[in-house]
């Protein structure tokens, strides 16, 4: 995974390359598992927080999110993906993404965004000239300004290359249950690739800086770029020192005992949360009660 900022490209790390599905598995829910905490946090502050993810077709933006959003609370995310835009839509370019933003306490999740008139509509000529230039010289301000104003905002950029694509297309066109994800536009969009990667250099030279950088990841596996996804949004909004790849399953289940009271079969999350209570009554109480958590396996104490 790769991480840009302005013309520099600074290179982050991403430990999955050619993980197994039993490790992915493992992974994924301890990922998730960190994730429903930042989301947590997210909506007891009352945060505000935009992810967006951006790519060609068929590069994995749609199940990305799926497994992000998996395991959070549907009341605290929402995930949008606009479609053809109106005429007017299309004149007030910016206006048609403010009003999808996240108010306070929320994280929303854009399937391709804003920038999408900095990729496909110039590639395939769905906007002018004068309108592309126009958001180029504009977006950056803009998102600084959101920025300011206390939005964290995150631009993934998901990139695959021809080969894998033309095999994700095979795949959809020869499954009944993915079939409609083709389009004649996927066709056509595909046969002007060198165009879009000309725009897409062309957006990573002007719409990135330090404070509203972009992050590039190769998402010719699905499985590598759905974990680094994850990795980077835990590192950068909550557990910043999250080891990967400790093996370590989040579905093993906990005792906690509290003043002899045990409460079995809690998950990592529910323990600490437990614990959190008590630690608190704590604070409120000079009565001290007795916590003690046991190891999944082994029965015992741990200290």
């Amino acid at each position: 995974m790769k991480k840009l900022t302005g013309k520099k490209v600074v290179k982050i790390e991403a430990p999955y390359t050619g993980i197994s599905i039993k490790d992915y598995n493992i992974e994924k829910r301890r990922l998730q598992l960190e994730l429903l905490t930042i989301q947590q946090k997210v909506a007891k502050l009352g945060q505000r927080v935009c992810i967006c993810f951006d790519g060609r077709d068929a590069a994995g933006k749609g199940s990305t999110i799926l497994r992000l959003t998996q395991s959070l609370m549907p009341k605290y995310f929402r995930t949008i993906d606009l479609g053809i835009p109106t005429k007017k839509e299309s004149k007030y370019w910016f206006h048609r993404y403010e009003q999808h933003l996240p108010k306070e306490g929320e994280i929303v999740f854009f399937d391709r965004s804003w920038y999408n008139r900095a990729l496909i509509e110039p590639t395939m000529g769905y906007c002018s000239k004068s309108q592309y230039e126009y958001f180029i010289r504009k977006v950056l301000d803009w998102e600084h300004k959101l920025i300011d104003n206390g939005l964290k905002l995150v631009k993934f950029y998901l990139s695959v290359d021809p080969e894998h694509q033309l095999y994700r297309f095979q795949e959809r066109l020869s499954d009944p249950l993915k079939f409609w994800k083709f389009s004649e536009n996927d066709f056509h969009a595909r046969k002007k690739w060198e165009t879009y990667t000309k725009y897409k250099e062309q957006m990573f030279t002007h719409t990135a800086s330090p404070k509203s950088p972009w992050v590039l990841i190769n998402s010719n596996s699905r499985k590598e770029s759905r974990l680094t996804t994850m990795l980077y949004i835990v590192r950068n909004f909550g557990n910043k020192k999250f080891v990967p790849l400790t093996g370590k399953d989040v579905t093993d289940t906990y005792t906690v005992e509290v003043n002899g009271v045990a409460f079995k079969g809690l998950n990592k999350l529910q323990m600490s949360v437990l614990s959190e209570l008590m630690e608190d009554h704590e604070n409120h109480d000079h009565s001290e009660p007795k916590i003690e958590i046991l190891d999944p396996l082994k029965g015992s104490a741990v200290k």
